[in-house]
C-alpha cells in the first residue's frame, strides 16, 4: 500500500509516502498559509501520488470526538486562518480514502512507540520543547483523548527561586511553555538557544522547570518512558540537567527500576526528526484496520 502521511504545523505542512513497514518513499516541505492556499497543494501532492490511505498529524486544538458534529475541524487555534476549520472533511471530499486523525505531538509518540525508542512499553510520552510545548501521551498503547486531547505544555508551574521572568505565554504566564520554550528562552534573555548554549545558568533554570513538568507527569500518568525532542532539546547539555533536577524534585518518593536508571528512562528521540511522519503513517493504517473491521 502507499501510504499518505500530513504533518500538519503553524509554519510549514510535511506531506510524505510511506508503507505500512514505516519505509519512507518520498517527502516535501509546504509553507504553512491560508487553507485557501495551502489545502490545494496538499491535496494535489497526494492525489498525484494515489494514496490508499492518509494520516494526519495536526496543529490545535483539534476535535478528535467522532461523535461531534465538529470531528475533524481544527477549532480555537491562534492562527487565526485556520480557526474551525474542517481539515479531515476536506480531504476526505477530496481523495476519498481512510483517514486517521490525531494531534502532531501524539502522531510523534505513536511514531517513536511503533518503530522508535518506546516501543518496548506501553505507556509512553513525548514531548516536544520548541516554539511551543506538546505532550503527547499513550496510555496501553493508545493516544490519550479526553474532553479534548492532552494540552500539557500548559500546566502551571512553580517559579525558580532565581527567575523574575514572569513567562510569555499569553494565556497563562508561566506555564511550560511560557517559561521553558524556545520564545521564553529568547524574551528572559535576549537572545535564541543557540546563541546561549555556553550559559549554564540559562539550562539550569530551563531544565528546572522542564524537571519540574516530568515530576508532575510521572505522578500523574506514570509513563515507562519519557521521550524529549523539540528545538529546544537540540541543546543537549540539557539532557543530565533534567535528568538530576528529576531525582531531586522526586526526591524519593518514587522508587522503580524506570526511576532507578533515569538514563534509560528520559531520553531523546530515535526516528531522526522523522517520528511525526511515521506516527502519521502508522495512523492511517490502524484507520484502514478500523474501517475494515465496522464492514
Amino acid at each position: 500500500m502507499r501510504i499518505g502521511a500530513l504533518e500538519a504545523g503553524g509554519t510549514k505542512m510535511v506531506v510524505a509516502i510511506g508503507t505500512e513497514q514505516g519505509e519512507i518513499l518520498d517527502r516535501k516541505s509546504i509553507p504553512t498559509k491560508t487553507p485557501k492556499e495551502t489545502m490545494p497543494e496538499l491535496i494535489q501532492y497526494f492525489k498525484e501520488q494515489k494514496i490508499d490511505a492518509l494520516g494526519i498529524g495536526c496543529f490545535g486544538p483539534i476535535d478528535l470526538n467522532k461523535n461531534s458534529s465538529t470531528y475533524g475541524y481544527i477549532t480555537s487555534t491562534p492562527k487565526l486562518a485556520w480557526r474551525n476549520f474542517d481539515i479531515v472533511g476536506a480531504m476526505k471530499k477530496e481523495l476519498h480514502v481512510p483517514i486517521g486523525f490525531d494531534t502532531d505531538v501524539n502522531a510523534s509518540a505513536i511514531g517513536e512507540a511503533t518503530w522508535g525508542n518506546s516501543k518496548d512499553v506501553k505507556n509512553s510520552i513525548y514531548i516536544t520543547i520548541g516554539t511551543g510545548v506538546g505532550v503527547g501521551v499513550l496510555i496501553n498503547g493508545k493516544p490519550l483523548h479526553g474532553m479534548l486531547h492532552p494540552e500539557a505544555g500548559h500546566i502551571l508551574l512553580a517559579k525558580h527561586p532565581e527567575d523574575t521572568f514572569q513567562g510569555c505565554c499569553p494565556y497563562h504566564g508561566s506555564c511550560m511553555e511560557g517559561l521553558a520554550s524556545g520564545p521564553a528562552i529568547e524574551a528572559r534573555y535576549g537572545k535564541k538557544a543557540m546563541e546561549l548554549a555556553d550559559q549554564k545558568e540559562v539550562w539550569e533554570i530551563t531544565g528546572f522547570y522542564i524537571a519540574q513538568a516530568l515530576v508532575n507527569y510521572i505522578l500523574t500518568l506514570s509513563p515507562e518512558r519519557i521521550i524529549l525532542g523539540g528545538g529546544v532539546m537540540h541543546q543537549e547539555q540539557l539532557m543530565p540537567i533534567i535528568r538530576e533536577e528529576v531525582k531531586r524534585q522526586l526526591n524519593g518518593y518514587i522508587c522503580t527500576k524506570q526511576t532507578d536508571d533515569l538514563a534509560h528512562y528520559i531520553v531523546f528521540p530515535q526516528l531522526n526528526d522523522n517520528q511525526g511522519i511515521l506516527g502519521c503513517i502508522k495512523l492511517a493504517v490502524d484507520e484502514i484496520t478500523k474501517e475494515k473491521e465496522c464492514e
